[in-house]
């Protein structure tokens, strides 16, 4: 390709217009003539899903077979951005081989509520840890030469009438929550594009939104990458085009290329604005088409890697007595109950449905590695409909009670979990609850092994049962992991990226789910998650970060010194049990003294370790300033306030092991006031308490009632602006001036050098 201020000058208008919509349903528009290619691009947040025609959806039928790893729920309790690399990297390969320029993926947006209906795509609660997790992907995935995209940027956590709802978000949430973990990876990764999503955010759709598009992703993180719309997420091109959404899909849209060369030649849009645009879109052309070293063959099994994410995915959340491993030597004959153990659900339904290459088979799986040794005993246990059938659950319970043991493989529904539409419930359907109860009545060494997408609620039942693991969606390697772990040929090592809360009832967003009247407010604020039931002091299910495993571990020699502006953390941990494991050590920051509302601890950095038996090793974490501040309204930006911070390190947000104090010093907070300033503002800094003193003492020679500052005098009117105080005492003393000259010349004083 020439370069792109060459191809600019050469392209008409109208050419430059239409090379900002795509050419069909899943290309970029090329141009011979000028020696611009076409891009393919398709869906691929957990696997590649090519469609058989680019002028096809593809959503319902089966696409081009490719790899399905683990849905983004479960790839992100594997907290392993080591993996999340290695997997980046093979589907920039596998792309490459299937001749995809860009996949659309990661999905990371928060888990504001359990009932989101895209919550299966998303790593997280939480903006840390989905922040580092998609950061490396990306960096796997776009080292092979395949673009990725970064989605939905901003605020879309639900799907119901998600295209005519604005997410109405305070300033201070939409950047410490909502936009954390895409400001990250924008930072880390470059991705070279990111998508818009379809909502609106505080009225204005985000494909057009200027505050978001231009100056956030622009101008304060300096993205220079491609803004591309989700499908027919556009609403007014025109104004988009100007906030910074580069690329319309689908295509080819041709009213909208109209409507931008007729803006240009009326005058209603400057033509540098669509050459932006225009020069962005040649230059992910020129990243993704530009030479590359000879490709040579993969020698990646893509299917054993799906086979270990999903291993390091699945979450051992109670393991009673030991119930866990089980152990083929000591058992003679097992009920497997459940159509899932035969007919596993791998993946959520819609955009993200990749048609797989193949696919284990729990059921399978579990004979192969008891042989002969284990009589293996089936039933379905419910049917594939909500109907209760009586019958199948007597006979699941009498086939249990001839068992020496019983694994029940439940979840939800295909149907319940899917793009287009949010869960109506967190529960089990009531045919699988029944079914659990009346086998744990006559078997009590019963495991149960869930499925599902997002967070399940299990207090009808998880105290009755011994054993339970959550299998999450993991893809299409999933049957054998579970078989694995299940007879300890691999340790449990995953941990939940989320909540599970007691009942749905609990969760913060409760009361306001659903937007009315076109508008959802999130009035929760910064406390969603883990941030929410800390704050609340309420116990969830399974809090956030929890995850057993086979074996166990120690923390010791907590130490926090902060050096150079940064605090260094060093702590150790020891394998104390007598097997190989994994840990997920993870580290969380408390503001003891903020003036600002701040939430009990927020996750600041992670490591999965792996030590055998007896193994010690250190871990280390460097913190940076910005790991210490909140998102300062007063002053529109990141604000670290000198003074005492707790470091907390554990096994998961409810499991702290060790804790340790530390003074940050972050320099002098920069002070400004104003007219309404408030009294407290005023006598918290030394010269500006100097300045309010001073008025105090000129006003005290003219007024009978004598005002003092102390603490009674504070304790009643430190909320009170400044400027009342003057006018409450002042109406005798202020003849030539008023209170507001007076306030003027504070704070004209106060900023004098």
């Amino acid at each position: 390709m020439k370069p792109t201020k060459e191809l600019l000058a050469a392209m008409t208008l109208e050419e430059k217009a239409a090379i900002c919509a795509g050419l069909n349903m899943w290309m970029t528009k090329g141009f011979e003539h000028h020696g611009i290619p076409a891009l393919q691009m398709y869906d691929g947040t957990n696997g590649i899903r090519k469609t058989n025609s680019n002028e096809e959806m593809g959503i319902t039928g089966e696409n081009i077979p490719a790899t399905c790893y683990p849905t983004g729920s479960a790839i992100g309790s594997s907290w392993d951005t080591d993996l999340l690399h290695e997997i980046g990297v093979a589907l920039g390969i596998e792309g490459r081989e299937m001749e995809v320029d860009l996949l659309l993926g990661p999905g990371i947006n928060m888990k504001r509520t359990p009932l989101g209906g895209r919550n299966f795509e998303y790593y997280s609660e939480d903006p840390c840890l989905s922040g580092e997790l998609g950061a490396a992907f990306i960096n796997g995935l776009q080292s092979q030469g395949v673009g990725g995209s970064v989605k939905h940027f901003a605020c879309n956590n639900q799907e119901f009438e998600k295209i005519v709802t604005s997410s109405e978000v305070d300033e201070r949430t939409l950047r410490e929550i909502y936009l954390s973990a895409f400001e990250r990876i924008v930072r880390k990764a470059n991705p070279w594009t990111i998508m818009c999503s379809y909502n609106l955010l505080n009225g204005s759709y985000t494909s057009e939104n200027e505050h978001l598009l231009n100056d956030i992703l622009r101008e304060e993180w300096g993205y220079d990458g491609v803004v591309i719309s989700d499908w027919t997420a556009v609403n007014d091109r025109i104004r988009g085009l100007a906030a910074g959404l580069d690329l319309e899909m689908p295509g080819p849209a041709f009213y909208n290329t109209k409507a931008i060369v007729k803006a240009v030649q009326e005058g209603k849009l400057d033509e540098a604005v669509v050459d932006k645009s225009a020069g962005r879109i040649l230059e992910l052309v020129r990243k993704i088409t530009e030479p590359k070293a000879e490709a040579v063959e993969s020698t990646i099994d893509y299917h054993e890697l799906a086979r270990r994410a999903a291993a390091e995915s699945i979450v051992l959340l109670k393991n009673d007595n030991r119930i866990l491993p089980l152990d083929s030597e000591k058992i003679s004959k097992m009920a497997v109950i459940g159509k899932f153990a035969k007919q596993p659900r791998i993946q959520g339904a819609g955009s993200a449905k990749v048609t797989p290459t193949r696919v284990d088979i729990p059921w399978d799986e579990m004979k192969n590695i008891v042989g002969d040794k284990v009589d293996m005993v089936y039933a379905d246990g419910y049917p594939k409909d909500d109907r209760i059938d009586e019958q199948m659950i007597e006979e699941s319970a009498a086939l249990a009670a001839s068992a020496d043991v019983a694994v029940l493989f439940v979840g939800q529904p295909e149907y319940v979990e899917s793009e287009m539409h949010d869960l109506e419930t967190i529960e089990l359907p009531l045919h699988q609850q029944k079914l659990i109860k009346a086998v744990t009545e006559v078997q009590p060494h019963c495991i149960v092994v869930t499925s599902s997408g997002s967070a399940l609620a299990m207090h009808s039942w998880v105290q009755y049962v011994p054993g339970v693991l959550h299998s999450w969606l993991t893809g299409q390697g999933s049957g054998r992991a579970m078989a694995e772990i299940l007879f300890g040929r691999v340790n449990p090592s995953g941990k939940l990226s989320e909540t599970f809360p007691v009942k749905l009832s609990d969760n913060p967003s409760h009361m306001r789910i659903r937007g009315e009247n076109g508008k959802l407010y999130y009035r929760e604020g910064l406390f969603i998650g883990y941030r929410y039931y800390d704050r609340k002091e309420l116990a969830p299910q399974f809090p956030f970060g929890h995850g057993l495993s086979y074996t166990t571990f120690a923390y010791t020699d907590l130490k926090a010194v902060q050096q150079d502006g940064n605090v260094n953390v060093t702590f150790t941990v020891e394998n104390t049990g007598t097997i190989f494991g994994k840990e997920v050590v993870q580290l969380y920051v408390h503001d003891e003294e903020c003036k600002w509302n701040r939430p009990e601890k927020e996750l600041k950095a992670f490591a999965k370790i792996t030590l055998a038996p007896g193994e010690k090793q250190q871990v280390s974490f460097v913190l940076e300033e910005r790991d210490f501040a909140y998102y300062n309204t007063k002053y529109n930006k990141w604000v670290a306030e000198t003074g005492y911070f707790q470091i907390a390190v554990g096994s998961s947000s409810r499991d702290i092991r060790l804790r340790e104090r530390v003074y940050c010093d972050f320099g002098q907070e920069p002070v400004s006031f104003h007219k309404f300033s408030l009294v407290n503002d005023w006598i918290s800094e030394p010269k500006a308490r100097l300045i309010f003193e001073n008025c105090l003492a000129e006003m005290n020679k003219h007024v009978t009632e004598q005002v003092v500052l102390d603490d009674v005098f504070i304790g009643f009117w430190g909320d009170f602006p400044a400027i009342k105080v003057i006018q409450m005492f002042g109406q005798t003393w202020l003849v030539d001036r008023s209170p507001d000259d007076v306030i003027e010349e504070m704070i004209a004083e106060f900023e004098q050098k």
